[in-house]
């Protein structure tokens, strides 16, 4: 949502300051033409001339970022701060050598258009003081981004601010001619005003700074917007909420050039085809406003849920500064949207554009490659108010070791919790003989369990229960507890014994169901190769994905995905299914991976001449509807007929 904001909010400013770059240049080729040849061309009054001189600096500017990752020219700053410097200078002199001219009588009347103006002209311009913000979207560029980041927005603003504030004094008292208002002069000539002011006080050489001015803020504006435009796209489709192809970095430059060249077709063909530009600005900043709306508001979250960073900055004022921010975010926006409607309407289009967008063509990619990201930095999970629970069933403590491993990387560390569970047989009468020895065993089991995990440095939950059936009191639990997942010790299927109270527990819970066959030695660090047979229909992506971010954390494993298809596929057949794998393995896998697509009639025939004995084996299970087994055929024959590790997932409905 933020990233839809603003990448729109940023593409909107690179129009208006390109376009205001076209009317400067214009304004400038005919102060030179009068001089020299009389009354400028036609041509030069035409929009065409204006939007001609807005794309060549686009143009310009994406040739520039296709080659280098280097944002901007110092040059160009230093060049606006000296001419803004000899402009203020020059101002300051004349008010100090005519101490006639009066500051209050020129600036007089201070709000032509009462407090409702204020607002109206504070949602106008609010655009032209974002970008501080800049800095930020184009962190992943920056060196030591958590001390660099937070100085250069906060030393932004304040030169900006060092700059602007004296410039529109001088602007108004010594640029004015006497009789004249600031009101009337903007109104008179709103594109020249500040050109015809400095020539008030510095003859023809005032009117060219302001020119050379303008043309050196716009171009930089322009500049850094599209560079922030490009940087939001690619980190938008890094995350599937774009199309990923937008996210490839180019080998040989080391930039987003697909990105890159999309953000600045989108700008090149507003510049040509958008009649009403004011209405863009307008529309800029009220996405703009919306979008630090939602930043305070994630503010507030992010440091309630979360850890700071060694070194992280932390906001001061802790809630104040969000709480009044977002609040006259949002008050603000409001106020712009019903004072200029047609900017409360492109941002309605956009957003709801954007909203259809993403469920009808990223939101499943995007939710899938989210679980990879939190798998890899757990801190994720709890930012986003998370604590997963994963409930761990324990009937043979030889296997707890590995199942509390598998456990930690569902819910890891810090972030999730694991809760074993030890089920002790309800008794039907008091035996003797009996009780007291079952519920010895099963505090044996729970105490071997313990420190198997204690020795593998892990510190899950304990429970145990009493109940006449083991599955039922599972799923009791489980619902009880609002666990995530639930992590089965699987068991010799060659009776078909587990398979019933499997699809029944599956059936029954929302939780995810995760199904574990490895010998007592198996260690999760251990695993070099994970191989992920494919053939349904996407229902488990979600969960194996975060599976996958966990081994690739904790071990860092080659991941191979596998199709097997009949032996009578033609070629166009296995390109495709090829094809498919790819993009599974793009999105899924964060370290390396390949794909396979083996022939054969019979998966498990196909994998036993594949798999070695070390490697694990990830498979989906099927959700149960009416009759339907969870364990499958080949769920099943895998189980029965091989040896190597095996994790079966069933994702929750």
């Amino acid at each position: 949502m933020v990233g839809w904001i603003f990448w729109f909010a940023l593409i909107a400013s690179a129009v208006l300051y390109a376009v205001g770059f076209g009317e400067f240049v214009v304004i400038g080729l005919e102060g030179i033409w009068q001089p020299l040849a009389g009354d400028a061309p036609g041509w030069m009054s035409h929009r065409a001339a204006v939007v001609a001189a807005a794309l060549i600096p686009t143009a310009f500017c994406a040739a520039r970022f296709i080659r280098t990752s280097d944002g901007g020219a110092v040059w160009i700053n230093v060049g606006k701060v000296v001419v803004y410097a000899v402009l203020i200078a020059a101002g300051v002199a004349v008010i100090v050598r005519e101490p006639g001219v009066s500051v209050a009588a020129r600036m007089t009347p201070f709000m032509p258009g009462g407090w409702a103006g204020v607002l109206h002209v504070m949602g106008l311009t609010f655009i032209t003081l974002h970008g501080f913000d800049l800095v930020a979207a184009v962190g992943g560029d920056i060196k030591s981004p958590e001390r660099t980041i937070p100085r250069a927005m906060i030393l932004s603003l304040a030169i900006a601010l060092a700059i602007y504030i004296p410039l529109l004094v001088v602007i108004a008292v010594a640029g004015l001619a006497p009789g004249d208002t600031l009101a009337a002069a903007s109104r008179t000539d709103p594109e020249a005003m500040v050109a015809r002011a400095a020539q008030q006080f510095m003859g023809p050489l005032g009117y060219w700074l302001v020119i050379a001015a303008a043309v050196l803020s716009l171009f930089s504006a322009l500049q850094a917007n599209l560079f922030a435009a490009t940087r939001v796209a690619q980190a938008m489709a890094r995350d599937r909420t774009l199309p990923p192809w937008l996210g490839q970095v180019d080998a040989e430059h080391g930039t987003p050039i697909r990105a890159i060249l999309a953000t600045t077709a989108v700008v090149a063909t507003i510049i040509v085809i958008l009649p009403d530009v004011a209405a863009a600005g307008a529309a800029a900043s009220l996405i703009f406003l919306i979008s630090f709306a939602l930043t305070h508001w994630i503010s507030i979250l992010a440091r309630g849920r979360g850890t700071a960073r060694p070194g992280a900055y932390l906001m001061p004022l802790f809630p104040a500064i969000p709480i009044v921010g977002g609040l006259a975010c949002v008050a603000l926006a409001t106020f712009e949207g019903l004072a200029v409607p047609s900017a409360g309407a492109i941002t309605a289009v956009w957003l709801a554009l954007g909203g259809l967008l993403f469920l009808s063509l990223f939101s499943h990619r995007a939710r899938v490659h989210d679980a990879t990201s939190q798998a890899l930095d757990p801190q994720l999970v709890s930012l986003r108010g998370h604590s997963p629970l994963v409930l761990v069933p324990i009937a043979n403590p030889s296997h707890a070791d590995a199942m509390v491993q598998v456990a930690t990387a569902l819910a890891p560390a810090r972030v999730g919790r694991v809760l074993l569970l030890d089920i002790v047989p309800a008794p039907t009468g008091w035996d003797p003989e009996r009780t007291p020895r079952e519920l010895a065993n099963a505090q044996d089991v729970l105490k071997e369990a313990l420190t198997a995990s204690f020795q593998a440095g892990l510190a899950p939950e304990a429970l145990t229960t009493i109940a006449a059936d083991p599955w039922a009191e599972i799923a009791r639990i489980a619902e009880t507890h609002r666990c995530e997942s639930i992590l089965l010790g699987l068991g010799r299927m060659d009776a078909e014994v587990q398979r019933p109270e499997v699809d029944r527990l599956v059936g029954s819970t929302e939780c995810d169901v995760v199904l574990l066959r490895v010998n007592p030695e198996w260690r999760l660090e251990h695993v070099r190769r994970v191989i992920v047979p494919l053939g349904g229909k996407g229902e488990h992506d979600i969960l194996r994905a975060r599976l996958l971010g966990s081994l690739h954390r904790i071990s860092a494993p080659s991941v191979t995905f596998v199709r097997v298809l009949g032996d009578g596929v033609q070629r166009q057949a296995e390109m495709q299914a090829r094809r498919e794998l790819l993009r599974v393995a793009l999105d899924e896998c964060p370290g390396p991976s390949r794909v396979e697509v083996l022939h054969g009639d019979n998966l498990v025939d196909a994998l036993l001449g594949y798999v070695a004995k070390d490697d694990l084996v990830i498979v989906g299970l099927q959700r149960v509807r009416r009759k339907q087994s969870a364990v499958g055929p080949v769920a099943a024959a895998l189980a029965r007929r091989t040896g190597f590790p095996l994790i079966m997932i069933s994702r929750r409905l």
